[in-house]
């Protein structure tokens, strides 16, 4: 007797078998059109015997059976399942099995008022026998069945997706792909065949908006990264998606490319109008270096339409007070397919560092370019800071008299970045490079000029489920003329510099355990880390971070302070939670706890 089972996926699997004429039929849908039905709550308990290869989580998953999470350590393990649910079990299993490869498996079920009882024989899977492909686009790294792998039909849809993904992503939507799987049942083998003409490539074509009465069109274009003319991809797609949800001015935006003419594909860009503009944002928190923390923001988008952004933000720590309003006005300039961003901003804030305190009244505004990777800043700032020695501090500890008094700076400022990650909220590959550069502008005699530069380079390489980064920085303030107030120097600690310290805590370096109050003219630092998921979305990391901070500019000779740690982060939507715990490795009593919502590299 011979059978054979052609699996051929569109929106659903369809399987086939005969004999002779005989032919039976049983369909699994992705979708179900009918209604939900509440269930009973109670439960009863079920257990699995005979499994051998078979992953028990992964049964009671497709069984819906309930177990405890990791977080309910506590509990014992009681697997159970609600009692309406019993009667689906024989189809259900008989489903999954088959998925896996187990098409010859054979089980039984035994029930009592408290206890399912599910004995299974699983005998021997279906494996892969030959893989054919027939391609003019290389897919022989997304079709990663080996020969001798149990073939299941959840990994054949899967690679399916990924490669319509790939073609979609890289301008081929004119692509044909034929995927099938043949199933020997006597000989228990299946072979694999994956025909695939990539077809022409494809363009964007023209932008077409609908739905907003308050935003003009040149700002919705200025977020879209899917230009007219340019090659088609998904990631375009999603870029735009990202970038115009950022504007925050919308309640719903829908970037459309499900039309095509010629392998020309236009965009239709269907938003609504925020409903709701007025937002709050408030927060309550602890940190081992700050102590207690207050933040409240006040938010009006859509700030007299055309998609504008006013924000008021006040916060509160022990050692930092701050008052701050600022204005976005998305693409005030446009050129071509260039739009240029207006930022304006005015506060006042007074900051603690170890040893003195400043007393900053600022105001600032920049224009800024931003594409897929690019984004240039270019403006001019003025700051009216006051510096005071804390009088509890002896200044008789200073290697060199801190900047005390009144200064008035004016600047110049310009900043650069290009971002090749993979991704801006928890990347897994790719790199960033960073530069900042002030000049203080020597207006009079008693002011205070100098240029201030810093660069910034970031790596991340996964590999498995590791990813690794580094990240390494360096600046140097250069004095033209007078002193500058000692809050422009550089100072190390905190989440983004080194981690057994606090927030811009540590001043000078003189020795791997030794530092100052004073700031640093110039400054390196250095950050290699590696993360390794744990279970779920919990990850877990080891790192170490390297500061040299020295009193004269140009000068990278000087000692460093290095610590190393461990933390875990826990995967969002908005980026990884984060708890670290760094020491210095010369000094284990030297220790700081760091926490952070979003990634550091």
């Amino acid at each position: 007797m011979y059978f054979k089972i052609i699996v051929s996926v569109l929106l659903s699997i369809t399987i086939l078998w005969g004999e002779s004429n005989e032919t039976k039929k049983s369909d699994f849908s992705l979708f179900s059109s009918e209604e939900e039905v509440e269930l009973p709550s109670h439960k009863v308990e079920i257990k699995f015997i005979g499994e051998k290869h078979l992953d028990e989580s992964a049964l009671q998953n497709a069984l819906s059976i309930d177990v405890k999470s990791m977080f309910e350590f506590w509990k014992a393990y009681d697997p159970r399942i609600k009692d309406r649910l019993i009667p689906t079990l024989p189809e259900v299993l008989r489903s999954y099995l088959d998925s896996e490869g187990y098409y010859d498996a054979t089980f039984t079920i035994k029930t009592t008022k408290e206890k399912v009882l599910i004995t299974i024989k699983e005998d021997e899977p279906v494996r892969v026998h030959d893989i054919n492909i027939t391609s003019d686009y290389d897919i022989s790294h997304i079709v990663d069945f080996e020969k001798g792998e149990v073939f299941t039909a959840k990994k054949f849809i899967l690679i399916k997706s990924k490669i319509v993904e790939e073609m979609m992503k890289e301008g081929y939507c004119s692509y044909d792909l034929d995927s099938k799987a043949y199933v020997d049942l006597d000989k228990k083998v299946v072979d694999l065949k994956y025909v695939l003409k990539k077809g022409g490539v494809c363009t964007f074509g023209k932008i077409n908006i609908t739905g907003s009465e308050t935003v003009d069109d040149k700002v919705i274009i200025s977020r879209v990264r899917a230009r007219k003319g340019k090659r088609f991809s998904t990631e375009r797609i999603q870029e735009s998606y990202d970038a115009l949800y950022a504007l925050d001015a919308f309640d719903s935006v829908a970037v459309k490319y499900d039309r095509k003419f010629y392998n020309v594909v236009p965009i239709d860009i269907v938003v609504a109008d925020i409903s709701k503009p007025w937002y709050f944002v408030g927060g309550v928190g602890y940190d081992t270096n700050v102590g207690a923390r207050v933040q409240g923001d006040v938010i009006r988008k859509n700030f007299m339409g055309n998609a504008k952004k006013l924000r008021i933000r006040l916060m509160y720590s022990m050692i930092e007070q701050l008052a701050e309003v600022t204005l976005f006005t998305p693409a005030l300039f446009g050129f071509d397919d260039y739009y240029l961003d207006l930022f304006t901003k005015v506060g006042y804030s007074n900051l603690e560092y170890t040893g003195f305190m400043e007393k900053k009244a600022y105001a600032q505004g920049y224009i800024t370019y931003t594409n897929e990777e690019l984004e240039i800043n270019a403006g001019f700032a003025i700051e009216d800071i006051d510096i005071s020695l804390l009088n509890d501090y002896d200044e008789t500890k200073l290697t060199q008299a801190i900047s005390t008094g009144s200064f008035f700076l004016a600047y110049p400022f310009i900043k650069f970045v290009y971002d090749g990650r993979d991704s801006k909220l928890n990347p897994k590959e790719g790199f960033y490079v960073a530069a900042n550069a002030e000049y203080g502008l020597p207006y009079s005699e008693d002011a205070s000029a100098y240029l201030k530069f810093s660069l910034e380079g970031r790596a991340i390489y996964t590999f498995g489920d590791m990813t690794l980064a580094a990240v390494a920085k360096a600046g140097v303030l250069d004095e033209t003329q007078n002193r500058v107030p000692e809050s422009k120097l550089f100072f190390g600690g905190g989440a983004y510099s080194n981690r057994a310290y606090g927030y811009r805590r540590v001043g000078v370096i003189f020795t791997p355990t030794r530092y100052g109050i004073e700031g640093a003219e110039t400054m390196a630092n250095f950050t290699l880390e590696a993360d390794y998921p744990l279970i779920g979305d919990l990850y877990g990391a080891v790192f170490t971070d390297n500061t040299m901070l020295t009193i004269n500019s140009y000068d990278f000779t000087g000692d460093f302070l290095t610590s190393a740690g461990m933390g875990v982060r826990y995967m969002t939507p908005i980026g990884p939670i984060k708890v670290d715990i760094a020491g210095n490795v010369h000094d284990l009593k030297q220790y700081g706890v760091q926490f952070q919502i979003g990634q550091s590299f």
